[in-house]
C-alpha cells in the first residue's frame, strides 16, 4: 500500500479532531510485528483516526517505525509529536455509511 498525501488545511482539520483522542495503539521497543500491524488495521479501519505511542527514545528510530506503519496500512501521518504519532484513513467504502 502506499501512504496517503494531505494538503496542510485537511492535515489542520485533522490534528484539531485528534487532540481529545487518547493513543489507542501502543509500540514497544520490539518495534513492529504482524500483531501490531494488524491492531493497527483494525482499528483505523473502526476510527479512521488514531493516536499511536511509540515507545522507543530513539527520534530517528520512532520515526523510521511510524513511517513503516503509515507505509503498511495505507495511513497518512497526520502529526508527530514526540513519541506520539497521529494517522489517518479513510474508512473502506463498504464501511462509510
Amino acid at each position: 500500500m502506499t501512504a496517503l498525501s494531505l494538503s496542510t488545511r485537511e492535515r489542520a482539520a485533522l490534528k484539531a479532531r485528534a487532540h481529545a483522542l487518547d493513543p489507542s495503539l501502543f509500540l514497544g521497543k520490539a518495534g513492529l510485528s504482524p500483531a501490531v500491524i494488524a491492531e493497527a488495521e483494525r482499528v483505523l479501519t473502526a476510527r479512521e483516526l488514531i493516536k499511536v505511542k511509540i515507545a522507543d527514545d530513539d527520534r530517528e528510530a520512532r520515526e523510521a517505525t511510524g513511517a513503516a506503519l503509515a507505509e503498511t496500512t495505507g495511513a497518512a501521518i497526520v502529526a508527530r509529536v514526540g513519541k506520539v504519532l497521529i494517522l489517518w484513513r479513510p474508512r473502506p467504502a463498504e464501511l462509510a455509511d
